[in-house]
């Protein structure tokens, strides 16, 4: 394999995409050359990360709701570190 041969592995998906964001994808592949495909690899990727951060997040903000995540005021955390000194 060359240096500028990349093997992608993994499973390919369908994925139905409204008119407008398809257009939106058309004018970015036209403007830049690269495929359809490499944009949403790139959605896909990037997309993953925001809602992982997103729904892990929603989690921990329900347990400490729940009283089930010890939470720390600015004070204890300041007086823990010795900042006050």
């Amino acid at each position: 394999m060359n240096a500028t041969h990349h093997e992608v592995t993994g499973m390919t998906t369908p994925v139905q995409l409204d008119a407008i964001t398809d257009q939106r994808l058309d004018q970015l592949v036209a403007q830049t050359g690269r495929t359809k495909a490499y944009f949403l690899r790139e959605l896909a990727q990037r997309g993953i990360e925001a809602l992982e951060n997103y729904y892990l997040a929603a989690q921990v903000v329900e347990r400490v709701r729940k009283g089930q995540e010890v939470v720390h005021t600015t004070a204890q955390v300041r007086a823990d570190l010795g900042l006050d000194n």
